[in-house]
């Protein structure tokens, strides 16, 4: 009994010093810069005044996108692209400017070499607004007292538009051509998964096109998202879930409310909803997630290092507390569903005749729309709910992380807002950007802006503004990295 007793202390006792070690050695990876230069930012002449002018200018044409084409207004649309040769006449002389698809504009500016190019993207549509209580309104372009820019799209993302022009209007003012061809692609129906960014896909792969970096819409400069880490941080999306609109529905033949049958249609919906919110989909690290936990770990308190350097043991104890947390933490580790919409009858005293709900379903990287959908068939188990499948696009793959345009745009990061760590990460939600992982192995999704908690609310909600010292920031960042493409 004294051996075995012996052997289990001896076991304990290799186990934690393997642990205690393996965490002393997992620190922070030494960047080393080109010639000393990482960090230095290069001489980026914006001001407050030239490019909150020019976004103000975006944000008031109303560029909203409605989900059937046949709804759209085109008058903005097409007002918002003659904005653009008027603003940046230095592009729209030296780029061949070409229109595709329904709302898609595609600059190409040529450089020494066809090969390796690169894809900047944006979007210029933007979601309706509903103007009550909002501080200014949300088609002003108003610039206030406190230097900040409110409207649609001062966030999301004629934001990024407007930095991708101005930084390239400068650098053409400047002479530069760029070392590989660059192709600005900017749709305007991203908002409504539209056609128009797969068009310009499509009609780049026609010209067999094959981009070496893809960089969209995505991550941003943030504080406090990872615990532990005090050091604002630059996510950078290197992988996209799959996203899925699945309708139930149960049918009867309806009837009066005052007799109503033991299988009513909400009761069964409502038992199905209850079944799949039961047994939510497992959690799991995939290969973005576990980037992100490599890079953001190693800058932890030791304590917390010790369970990010040691997953192999402690993973099963970082998915429980991320399951009980929630957010955006658990839903990069889990296949997420969340019911949006809900349908019954119209009227207190009848028996809706169809009872529908809508889930929407984030997918993760791994799985597939298909494998999801068998997934909810088991959990609801009931031949009489009726189950359809709306809308799916899959899971990305994920970026390269060992090449070249990898080190490009996080270089960039750097050396516009010093200080700051460079990590990689899963994007939960959707961007254009999607639609190139045929073409390209390295798609990234990176929103140049630092962003406070309050500034990512107000996407899609009230009172989208943002300093404009932040869209100054923002062309900077694309006019160093345009410098190196």
């Amino acid at each position: 009994m004294s051996l075995v007793i012996t052997v289990a202390v001896a076991l304990c006792a290799v186990w934690i010093v393997l642990i205690v070690v393996r965490s002393v050695l997992f620190r922070p990876v030494r960047i080393d810069g080109r010639a000393g230069e990482a960090d230095v930012p290069p001489d980026a002449p914006f001001t407050t005044e030239q490019t909150g002018a020019s976004l103000s200018r975006m944000i008031r044409i109303p560029t909203v996108s409605a989900p059937a084409p046949a709804l759209n207004d085109g008058a903005p649309f097409a007002e918002f692209r003659e904005l653009l040769a008027e603003l940046y006449p230095r592009i729209t002389s030296s780029c061949l400017c070409e229109r595709v698809g329904e709302t898609g504009v595609l600059y190409t500016l040529k450089g020494r070499s066809p090969d390796r190019p690169t894809v900047l993207m944006a979007h210029y549509d933007v979601v309706p607004a509903d103007e009550t209580d909002w501080v200014h309104p949300a088609f002003s372009g108003h610039i206030d007292e406190t230097g900040r820019i409110w409207g649609r799209g001062a966030i999301d993302t004629k934001v990024t538009l407007c930095a991708i022009m101005e930084a390239v209007e400068r650098r053409l003012s400047e002479g530069f051509t760029p070392e590989h061809d660059v192709y600005l692609a900017f749709s305007g129906d991203e908002e409504v998964f539209g056609p128009s960014a797969p068009a310009i896909v499509a009609l780049l792969e026609s010209r067999g096109v094959r981009p070496a970096l893809v960089l969209d819409e995505g991550g941003a400069v943030v504080d406090g998202i990872f615990p532990g880490v005090t050091s604002p941080c630059a996510v950078i999306g290197i992988a996209e879930k799959g996203m899925m609109n699945v309708e139930l529905s149960v049918v009867s033949n309806g009837g009066h409310a005052s007799a109503p049958p033991k299988n009513q249609p909400v009761r069964r919906l409502s038992r199905a909803i209850h079944r799949i919110a039961a047994r939510p989909f497992p959690l799991r690290l995939v290969p973005a997630v576990a980037a992100l936990f490599d890079t953001l770990g190693r800058h932890a308190p030791f304590a917390l290092r010790l369970i990010f350097a040691n997953l192999w043991c402690f993973l099963p104890v970082l998915k429980r507390l991320f399951s009980v947390a929630g957010g955006e933490m658990e839903a990069m580790m889990r296949t997420t569903t969340c019911f949006t919409v809900l349908e019954g009858s119209a009227a207190f005293n009848v028996m809706p005749s169809v009872a529908r709900a809508i889930i929407n379903i984030r997918i993760l990287s791994g799985e597939s729309s298909e494998k999801v959908l068998e997934g909810l068939r088991s959990r609801v188990a009931d031949p009489s709910v009726r189950m359809r499948v709306l809308y799916a696009t899959e899971p990305t793959a994920t970026a390269r992380l060992d090449g070249r345009e990898w080190n490009l745009v996080s270089r960039a990061v750097r050396r516009t807002w010093d200080g700051t760590i460079v990590a990689p990460y899963l994007m939960v939600a959707c961007t254009d950007s999607r639609h190139f992982g045929r073409l390209c192995d390295t798609v990234l999704k990176f929103s140049a802006l630092e962003l406070s908690r309050e500034e990512r609310a107000s996407m899609h909600g009230r009172n989208e503004c943002l300093p404009v010292k932040k869209l100054v920031k923002c062309c900077s960042f694309y006019y160093t990295l345009t410098g190196d493409l």
